[in-house]
């Protein structure tokens, strides 16, 4: 089992520019704050338990029932909570892959079966993943895109795993947390799926697209009424908070924000992994907001000397070291980070 460990740890690691964490780099929208200041006097209240107003703009959003939406505190919690109710003897998920599937399946004690993305593939999902979802296999966890590869699942073949998986009996947990930040996300998300196929879920989270992780919130798309139900049994009440639900439904109005991102995203991508090639880095996936590549083993340390936190992906399941991955920043960061990765791989770094 991969080691709880995660990008993010400005607490550990400070005053450095934090590359470890994909969050988008043009910060908390304004329109949040101002709904954050605003209902600030709420929160002497209970939150509402139901989330009503959030869901009915989640639904809205993405064209789906306001019924089908669990909302809750990020997006680690629905997981949780998804494997706590439905309690799976075993289950199959990727590595490398997200390490909160893993450990809510070991929290159940829930026999976990590995799909290994091959370095030699891209670490690509092939079509052979649709052999290891067997009749025993209860549930199946998949990110899309991938976290920390950053490689998408094309459309049809994931149209063909919840095909296998319905056909088995089996629950599959489709996390789209990155998918945002594709420039085909809508077309590539299953999402409005969940109301032909009853043994599909959708997760996803405004923490990395609005840049709001450290106010919790996630989802879940289910069409399965039952399953709703016994997800919510075991769940704790008023897990949003009334701060949490206002700013999510602040978030959803900020169209010039998400197409900003986008665009920001679309170039500084093609920037970083320019100039990652130029300085002998292999690079692999990276479609959404972070840049997953390959170099010399020691450069997470040797960044942190430089003032640049990377994330070492060693720990996760399937990798060894001299793997990264890197968040997609503002031009001027962007420009830090190459020099510093320039600084390392010429032996110049501070000592």
């Amino acid at each position: 089992m991969m080691i709880n460990v995660h990008g993010g740890d400005i607490y550990k690691h400070k005053d450095v520019i934090d590359f470890s964490a994909n969050i988008n780099p043009l910060g908390l929208p304004r329109g949040v704050k101002i709904a954050l200041m605003d209902s600030i006097d709420l929160a002497v209240h209970y939150p509402d338990v139901r989330c009503e107003e959030l869901c009915k703009s989640l639904a809205k959003y993405y064209g789906i029932k306001k019924n089908y939406i669990l909302c809750s505190n990020g997006a680690a919690d629905i997981i949780f909570a998804i494997t706590a109710a439905l309690k799976p003897k075993k289950a199959l998920i990727l590595a490398p892959g997200f390490a909160e599937y893993e450990q809510a399946l070991h929290a159940i004690d829930a026999k976990i079966f590995c799909y290994r993305l091959k370095e030699e593939q891209g670490f690509i999902l092939k079509e052979d993943f649709l052999n290891a979802v067997t009749k025993e296999i209860d549930m199946v966890f998949l990110c899309n895109p991938n976290n920390p590869t950053g490689e998408v699942i094309p459309k049809e073949l994931m149209m063909r795993i919840i095909e296998t998986c319905k056909k088995n009996k089996t629950i599959l947990v489709i996390d789209e947390c990155f998918i945002s930040f594709l420039e085909n996300g809508a077309e590539v998300s299953v999402i409005k799926e969940v109301e032909r196929y009853d043994n599909l879920i959708v997760i996803n989270a405004f923490t990395k697209l609005y840049a709001m992780p450290g106010i919790r919130l996630g989802f879940a798309a289910i069409g399965n009424i039952k399953m709703i139900e016994l997800i919510n049994k075991v769940r704790q009440p008023w897990s949003v908070s009334v701060l949490a639900q206002k700013a999510g439904v602040a978030a959803l109005e900020q169209k010039e924000y998400v197409a900003k991102t986008k665009e920001l995203i679309r170039d500084e991508r093609s920037y970083l992994m320019h100039e990652l090639l130029e300085c002998g880095f292999q690079i692999y996936g990276s479609k959404a907001n972070y840049i997953f590549f390959k170099g010399q083993k020691g450069l997470f340390d040797l960044c942190i000397k430089e003032g640049i936190l990377i994330r070492d992906c060693s720990n996760y399941r399937g990798l060894e070291e001299g793997f990264y991955r890197v968040a997609i920043k503002g031009h001027e960061e962007n420009k830090k980070l190459i020099e510093v990765l320039k600084r390392c791989q010429n032996g110049r770094n501070k000592e």
